[in-house]
This record gives C-alpha cells, structure tokens and sequence, in this order.
C-alpha cells in the first residue's frame, strides 16, 4: 500500500505539466488518477486507492440525488494520467482552472494520494492550521 508525504515546490512547464517528485513516481508506473477533491485541490490516486475511491462514490450514490450529483461531478472531472520518462504529468486545462494552477504547484504527500495545490489557496485554506500546529493549539498526530 502506497504511503505519501512530504511537500514539494514546482512549477508548471508551458505545457500544463508538472514534475512529480521521484519519491512518488515509483507509485505510478502504471498511470494513475487525477481528480477534483476537497478546498480545491487536485488529487492523484494510485490505480489502487482510486478505484477504493470510485467504490465509494458508487456505493454513495444511491443514498439521494445530492450523493449522485457529487459522484457525476467527481467522475466528470477525473482524467487517468501517464508519468513519462523525465517525471513529468500532463494536467488538464479543465482540472487547471479548478484548482487554480497558473505557475507555481505545491505537490505534497496527503498519506493516500498526492494533492496538488495553487501555493496562494494552501496559505489560506491550510496555514493556519500549520500555524496551530508549531504553536502547540493542535496535536500533529492523534493516539
């Protein structure tokens, strides 16, 4: 079972692709799964931990007419991708503008996937947790 963590600063090439860092490329040697996911972020997924993930969202679907809408939109908007030889994955210009990515790609492990997040909405949506954390507010790991 594949593992992520870490964070890591890139940037987007002209091409709308990103370098993976080599720690995580030996997971995705056979592609894996880019998706929309939660503050707005992108999120790739092992072939493994996605497929968990759509039978989930399968399994959710049947619980009420929001449930389906969420499990169209997730569908919708998740692209398998291909890791090619210099680390490099192409993003599509649609999970681009939903994740706000035009330069710079804070790439970090999230334990079951990678997320892929515009530096600015990672300094809003998570800082200040980071912040709570290094200030003893909040315990790093619970147990």
């Amino acid at each position: 079972m594949a593992r992520f963590f870490g964070r890591f600063e890139h940037g987007l090439d002209a091409k709308g692709r990103v370098i993976l860092p080599a720690k995580f490329r030996v997971h995705f040697e056979h592609g894996g799964y880019l998706s929309q996911y939660h503050d707005g972020c992108l999120a790739l997924w092992t072939p493994e931990e996605f497929e968990k993930q759509m039978v989930g969202m399968q399994q959710s679907a049947s619980e009420s007419p929001g449930q389906r809408n969420l499990a169209r939109v997730w569908a919708s908007g998740s692209h398998e991708v291909e890791i090619d030889r210099q680390g490099r994955m192409a993003i599509p210009a649609h999970l681009r503008d939903f994740a706000g990515l035009d330069g710079d790609v804070l790439v970090h492990g999230a334990i079951d996937r990678v997320e892929l997040w515009n530096p600015g909405a990672w300094d809003q949506r998570v800082k200040p947790m980071e912040r709570r954390l290094t200030e003893g507010e909040g315990e790093a790991v619970s147990g």
